[in-house]
């Protein structure tokens, strides 16, 4: 990312957000990580660091909190253990516990409920591999408290016992010595003391001859000696020698210990540097629970629309003093991609520019922020500050040639994924001219297509952005009755900069106002109140426009979908008829069965008794019925056929935009059933695989179909049905309505009606004149769908109530 100036973070106190995550990480190396924090102008990048900073946040508020434990630096821990033969000693294996003792942890937090919960935290740790062994080796040698455990190995054991036993002995021994030679009167005071590591015995200098024993030392005045007497020489030599056969052991378990840790290094670096990710991750959820910040939506490209959003730094602080923080809303976008914001001194302008250039940097470095989650930041790639903060201690003010040079370089570097932020716009030289430059250099960066804000007290820059496509004003808002800011911002019009008001409030003389007015002029005065007029009904006009707009749109809507609903309805009325007509094809064809069969056994009884005239006469009656039997079933048939055709392949019906069927397409039948796939294509047919079976079919019965869903979409759509029918209502009570409204309402109810197959309706009219009773049938009569329509008995509602029977 392109930041200018140099000291941008500084300008935008995205050094102080820095700082404070920073300080709320548990470990050094997490620290520095976030000292070098740069934002990312990758989307991908951009949205994964944002998931892994609201996942964790949102781990803080559950039961089992995401397990973050102090680490210390292995840098020079694994650079040792990579030497060969080289021994690591007892503090740097602890170093290496306390790591892989963390790691463990956040391995282990992962079960599958949590797994699911947080997948883009989980990813981090998903593929490394941990060998729980080595903690156990660890903790088999060394203890809580970093001492050498006494069982480390059985020779350390049995060493340390000896030494035990050679203590309780040197104290038996010497506490006999102590008794002697103190009824004897040859010690001092302090009875006992230990030099050279060795127990010896306080004597005073005219007593010394008197005890046999190595003299070890002599206290400054040369009146005590300090000896070891000959009893305990030889125990004391004992243990000298099994302490440092105790030294060699341990040397030699830390060093096997340390051989078998060396493969590992590669590995240890890896759980570091994961550490140090949770580390950094962790520090930033906790500044974002503290000023209860939010992941917005991120989108590629420019773009920037800010939801009830807070300066971050002013919300901490403000809470800290128990005092409200005001939000503010702002939308960025095509053609609205500069705001111009104006209004008075100390209204807040500074701080809501400068809230927007902190959100965009810390977005892009991973942090969420306080806005809502609705919130969309976009993705720049340069970002452009010019801030002379009047209120910083330092007074840290830049000179117009200063401004002029970074004009320059805003001018030359920026394009369309760049955010400018300028603060005090045009000033630091004569008004005149210095608007004059400024409209010019603010022509230039919206001829570029930059995103931005911009604070001003100029009037042509905001009669400037009032003309400009691609250039909004905005205010801060400011109580005239108080004279006071209210620190709320308004998109869409100018504010002005309250100079008299202020000054009169201030205390200025009558006669220095009175003054400054009559200099300024009627026309300069009107300027401000004028253009505030016209964005007002420019703002107006343009809701207008879009409301319209929406409801030419919803309105189109509703045709497309009453033309579609049409379309069902017709092919659903022409279908049911279908059904019909096939019904009464198979009863017809089981008659002429029943007939054919008739006709055999008379056919049987009439070589038995041709004599009997009147079975002549019966048979001759049954091949009439026959006859009429097989027109009527030829006639069914050629309904059935002509239906058929109307149905599927006839006009108003939904045209297959995918083109001809090919080799490899997913097709149904018209009529319905599964899907397939077409494995050959002839002249006039298809052959269609579906499931196990194969079968040749009419290319003109088959229909393109997606490629089947699998089973929970079935499920869902399934679902749909049944909460569409399930809402569906059969009474309606149209009583107090207009005659158009209350038609349109039993249309509804009628087409609702159909699609979902209900077959009964109720429809509440009241008696009245009986006008509105004629025109619900009227209305009912207009589709061509059988129907029953009647009136319940007098004492359940009679002439006021219509019902509908569908079935």
């Amino acid at each position: 990312m392109v930041l200018e100036p140099r000291d941008l973070f500084e300008k935008l106190e995205f050094d102080k957000v820095i700082r404070l995550v920073e300080q709320s990480c548990l470990g050094e190396l997490g620290k520095q990580a976030v000292l070098d924090i740069q934002p990312a102008y990758d989307i991908d990048s951009i949205e994964q660091l944002l998931r892994q900073t609201h996942e964790m946040k949102l781990s803080f508020g559950e039961e089992t909190v995401f397990p973050l434990n102090r680490y210390e630096d292995l840098a020079d821990d694994l650079q040792l253990l990579e030497i060969k033969e080289s021994v690591l000693p007892i503090e740097g294996l602890q170093r290496v516990h306390q790591v892989l003792f963390a790691i463990r942890q956040i391995v282990s937090f992962f079960t599958d409920v949590h797994r699911e919960r947080y997948p883009v935290l989980y990813s981090i740790v998903q593929s490394i591999e941990l060998d729980p062994g080595l903690l156990q080796e660890i903790d088999r040698v060394i203890d809580e408290e970093g001492q050498i455990k006494p069982d480390a190995s059985p020779e350390l054991a049995r060493i340390r016992k000896t030494i035990g036993s050679k203590n309780k002995e040197l104290d038996k021994v010497f506490r006999g010595l102590i008794n002697n030679y103190r009824t004897n009167g040859w010690l001092s005071d302090n009875v006992e003391s230990i030099r050279n590591g060795r127990r010896v015995l306080s004597v005073p200098a005219e007593h010394k001859r008197k005890i046999r024993g190595i003299i070890h030392d002599e206290s400054a005045t040369g009146k005590t000696a300090f000896i070891e007497p000959d009893g305990v020489i030889s125990i004391n030599n004992d243990i000298f020698d099994l302490e440092q056969r105790e030294k060699r052991e341990i040397y030699r378990i830390l060093k096997e210990l340390s051989g078998m840790l060396r493969p590992y290094v590669p590995f240890f670096k890896v759980y570091q540097t994961l550490l140090i990710q949770y580390d950094t991750i962790g520090g930033k959820a906790r500044v974002a629970a503290q000023m209860d910040a939010k992941m917005p939506k991120v989108k590629n490209g420019p773009h920037l629309k800010i939801l009830e959003g807070y300066h971050p730094l002013l919300l901490l602080k403000n809470k800290q003093l128990e005092k409200p923080t005001i939000p503010f809303t702002l939308d960025l976008h095509k053609p609205n991609r500069i705001l111009m914001l104006s209004g008075p001194n100390a209204g807040g302008k500074s701080i809501t520019m400068k809230s927007v250039g902190l959100m965009q940097l810390m977005v892009q470095s991973g942090m969420l922020v306080p806005v809502e989650e609705e919130s969309e930041f976009g993705v720049f790639t340069k970002v452009f500050a010019d801030i002379g903060d009047q209120q910083s201690i330092e007074d840290d003010l830049s000179t117009y040639s200063s401004r002029l040079r970074n004009m320059r370089v805003f001018s030359e570097q920026a394009d369309r994924s760049t955010l400018i932020l300028i603060d005090e716009f045009g000033s630091g030289t004569d008004p005149k001219i210095g608007g004059a430059i400024a409209e010019a250099i603010l022509d230039n960066l919206n001829r570029k297509r930059v995103y931005g804000v911009i604070t001003t007290h100029y009037s042509n820059l905001k009669i400037f952005s009032f003309k400009s496509r691609g250039l909004v004003n905005g205010s801060m808002h400011f109580d005239k009755d108080t004279l006071s800011p209210t620190y709320e911002l308004r998109v869409g019009r100018p504010g002005s900069s309250y100079a008299f008001e202020i000054a009169e409030k201030s205390g200025l003389s009558d006669a220095i106002m009175k003054y400054a007015r009559r200099r300024t002029g009627k026309s300069d005065k009107a300027v401000d109140q004028l253009l505030v007029d016209l964005q007002r009904e420019k703002q107006e006009l343009e809701e207008r426009l879009a409301t319209m707009q929406e409801r030419e749109n919803k309105l189109d809507r509703l045709i497309r979908n009453y033309d579609q609903l049409h379309r069902d309805l017709e092919v659903r009325r022409k279908r049911l008829k279908l059904e019909a007509k096939e019904q009464a094809l198979q009863t017809s064809a089981e008659q002429n069965r029943e007939f054919e069969r008739l006709i055999r056994e008379l056919k049987e009884q009439q070589k038995q008794a041709l004599q009997e005239r009147a079975k002549e006469e019966a048979l001759e009656k049954a091949k009439q019925l026959a006859a009429q039997a097989r027109e009527e079933r030829k006639q069914l048939s050629e309904d059935v056929s002509e239906l058929r055709e109307e149905v599927y392949h006839g006009e108003g019906l939904p045209l297959d935009k995918k083109g001809p069927i090919q080799i490899g397409d997913f097709v149904k039948l018209k009529s319905g059933g599964s899907t397939g796939t077409v494995e050959a294509v002839n002249k006039k047919s298809a052959v269609v695989q579906m499931g196990a079976m194969r079968m040749t079919v009419n290319i003109r019965d088959l229909q393109h179909a997606n490629e089947p869903l699998e089973v929970r979409d079935k499920k869902s759509v399934y679902t749909e049905v049944l909460e569409r029918n399930a809402k569906f209502e059969s009474r309606i009570d149209i009583r107090g309505m207009r005659f158009d409204e209350a038609l349109a309402t039993v249309e509804a109810l009628v087409d609702e009606a159909l699609i979902n197959g209900t077959t009964s309706l109720r429809i509440l009219h009241g008696k009245g004149s009986g006008a509105l009773r004629k025109a619900v049938k009227q209305k009912l009569r207009e589709y061509n769908v059988e129907m029953i329509i009647s009136h319940p008995s007098p004492e359940q509602g009679g002439d006021g109530i219509t019902l509908v029977d569908l079935s």
